[in-house]
Formats: C-alpha cells, structure tokens, sequence
C-alpha cells in the first residue's frame, strides 16, 4: 500500500510541475526529491550530488553533444542546397517525382543529423519553395515532410538512441546499428505510399522539368558525394569496430567542418552559432538526463519498478499483448511531451517489465524509438507540427491530417518489426 500511496503522491507532484511550465529537468528531479525526502531513510540531498555528478560525467554521454554540434554546422552550411541538385535527377522518372527528395533529403540528413526538428527544418526550407513552385500538391508536400523528418530519431548517429542507451547502459554502438535497417525500412514504406498515391491522383503529378541523360545525372550527383562519404565514415567507423560512438561523433564533427569550408559556408559567424546552438540544446538534454538519473534512484529507493513489474506479471499478458499496451501508452504520453522526456519518464518503470516478459532491450529500444516518432506527427505536441507550421503558416490540425498516413506506416512498420525481429537484431549481431 505504502508503493501505491507513493506512486499516485508523485505523480500528483509530476504533474503538477509540469502543468505549471517548470522545465522537464528540474521537475524530475524536484520528483525525485519529493519521492526522496518523504518515502525513504535516505537523505535526498547527498543522493541527488552524488546521482547528478555521476550522469553529468558518464563517457557514454560525450557522444551526444558532439553528434548535436555536427548537426548544427552542417544546418548553417549549403548541404541542402547541393542535395536537392543532387537527387532530383535521378527521382523524375519514379511515380511522384520530386515528393520523393523529401523522403531521400530526410534519410539522408537524419544520418547527420540525429534530430527531428533539423531534419525537419533543413529539408524543408529547401524543398518547400522549390516543390510549390513546381505545382505540387500542397497536401503531399507537407505530409512527406512531416512523416520522413522523423528518421532523425532513428537512423544514426541518433539523440534519442544515445538517451535510451545510457538509460538501459546498453551499447551505443550496437544500438546505432539496430537503428540503420528500420530506418531504410520506414523510408521505402513512405517512398512506397507516394508511388501508390501518385499512381491513383496521376493529374496532381507535375510533369518532369527537364529530362537530362544518365551522364548529365551523374554530373548532377557530384553534390551528394561529400555528404555520402561523411555519412559512410561515422557509420561504417562504429559498424567496423575501428572507434566507439563517441570517437565516431568526433569523426563526424572534424568531417563536418572540413565539408563546410570546402563548401565556403565556414565562418566565424557560423562557427560560433553552431557551437552555441549545440550548447544550448546539450545542456537542455543534459538537465533532463541529470534529473531522470536521480528519479531513477528514488522509485528504486521506493520499490515502484519492482511493484509495477509485479503487478503487469500478475495480469499474466503475453509478450505480443505487452508491446500492443505499451505501444499505445507510448503513443498516448507522446502527444503531451518530447520524446526524450517520454522516455527518460518511463524507461525505469519499462524496462525491466520489458526484461522480465523476455524481450530483448536492444529491439524494445528501437520499438520505442519508432513509437515517440509517432509522436512528432501528433497534435498537441508534435513537435515537427509546430516546425513545418512555422514554414508554411498552416493551421495545425491540417499538418497533422495531411501526415497521419505516415503515422499509419509507422504502425505497419512496428506489426513488421514484431514479426521479423531480425530487421533490428541483424547487424548488431554481425559486429
């Protein structure tokens, strides 16, 4: 009775602090010290010094802010620019055309990127403009934004993997890896639902602009060869063991700057607004990871996960009735907060339920992740709802109709990856 009285007492707190717009950080460890301080012998302020120090100093953790500052030079740089010159070549003769340099753009920047909302951004800045101009469909261009521009959360180099993997202390590596054949697989279902779309509404498809020989494409391709080669040398450095996540994020920072001032966009101005931004974004992440480390420690203090793992074990669901609960919990919380702070909520209630019913943690991370993508795409707080708001001026609730067919494939994509496992556990295992 004691663990029930507790869990309904912070979550009363939790909710309470987050109503009233404290930052997600401070109200995690404000929960915890509450948990702390009126449910334990502990003493809550050594336990939070002590549990803080050590988040804030894990190795593990160096990888983040480094991949983040990648992503941040290479959004002040020309690379969109040179993608779309790059791909829209080779897209004319698919059913579609240019909608698919939104899914191409999106998979290839979520590689070096790690975030949505870049993702997001920098794609769209470019391909919004030069789309509309070109007569496509409003509707289309919007939703293969929107739905594509969540891969930032799945393929490597991935924020939101590097929380989950300091969270469960799983391999960053491997769970980079697991990430990479998900990914691949969402963009072709979403390339898959623009060809089906385009083939049944084939008189709201712009005809081609120029039709340009297999020479002039490959000249055209020359603008995709600095990215691919940055892309191919962080991944194919972690997937070859030759440097662990952290020394493959300082690669890809070091390949950043060298492609920015080969492509002359490198200046002081610049330099200082990524390293900034990096900062910034760090720091927010940083105190969220800081605060759910000292929540973890208190519910341990308290029993709550022992409790819940228990209780779920009592209702006797099997693994498949387990992921479809979860799954709907997930998507549930994810309409109301980020996808970090989703998981850095749960993961130590979660986890070791997910552990105890038998499924492996390495596939439950990818799951997860791809269950908060859902979320980017969901009102209210979806935040690649409020990015592409701000480019296009559209009302929210038309960004989120115009996207849940991809909500939908992201549903399909978590039945596939339940029934072939493989998907994620395959190169993993191969390292």
């Amino acid at each position: 009775m004691n663990e029930i009285f507790a869990s309904v007492m912070l979550t009363v707190v939790l909710l309470a602090l987050l109503s009233g717009g404290v930052w997600v950080g401070l109200t995690l460890a404000g929960v915890a010290w509450f948990g702390m301080e009126f449910f334990t012998a502990r003493a809550a302020g050594d336990a939070m010094a002590m549990t803080i120090w050590g988040s804030a100093s894990s190795w593990t953790l160096t990888a983040l802010p480094l991949f983040v500052w990648m992503g941040e030079i290479l959004y002040r740089t020309n690379l969109s620019e040179s993608m779309f010159r790059g791909l829209a070549p080779w897209v004319n003769a698919l059913p579609g055309r240019l909608l698919h340099t939104n899914v191409i753009g999106c998979t290839i920047f979520a590689s070096v990127s790690g975030s949505s909302a870049a993702t997001c951004a920098t794609v769209g800045k470019m391909n919004i403009p030069e789309l509309q101009r070109r007569g496509y469909s409003e509707a289309q261009i919007i939703g293969s934004l929107g739905g594509p521009a969540t891969l930032g959360l799945l393929i490597p180099p991935s924020i939101i993997l590097i929380v989950y993997g300091v969270s469960a202390e799983l391999s960053i590596s491997k769970l980079f890896m697991a990430g990479v054949l998900p990914g691949l697989l969402l963009a072709a279902l979403f390339s898959g639902w623009i060809m089906l779309w385009a083939l049944r509404h084939p008189e709201q498809v712009p005809q081609a602009d120029t039709q340009l020989t297999f020479t002039q494409k490959l000249h055209e391709a020359r603008h995709l060869i600095p990215v691919v080669l940055l892309i191919l040398s962080v991944i194919a450095s972690i997937y070859t063991g030759i440097a662990t996540a952290t020394e493959a994020a300082s690669i890809g920072v070091v390949g950043s700057l060298v492609l920015s001032a080969w492509q002359r966009a490198l200046t002081w101005e610049n330099f200082k607004a990524s390293l900034m931004g990096a900062t910034r974004l760090y720091c927010m992440i940083a105190l969220i990871l800081a605060g759910a480390a000292f929540m973890t420690l208190a519910m341990g203090y308290i029993g709550l996960p022992r409790q819940m793992a228990e209780f779920v074990g009592s209702l006797n669901l099997s693994p498949a009735m387990l992921i479809v609960v979860l799954g709907l919990f997930y998507i549930l919380v994810g309409c109301f907060l980020d996808g970090i702070s989703t998981i850095v909520l749960t993961i130590s209630v979660v986890l070791p339920i997910v552990q105890a019913a038998g499924i492996d943690p390495l596939w439950f991370g990818i799951f997860l992740v791809i269950t908060v993508e859902t979320a980017q795409i969901t009102p209210p707080v979806g935040f690649n709802l409020f990015v592409l708001q701000s480019m296009t001026g559209k009302q929210i609730t038309y960004i989120a109709s115009v996207c849940a067919p991809y909500f939908l494939l992201m549903v399909l994509a978590l039945t596939l990856l339940w029934f072939f496992p493989a998907i994620v556990t395959a190169l993993p295992a191969r390292m």
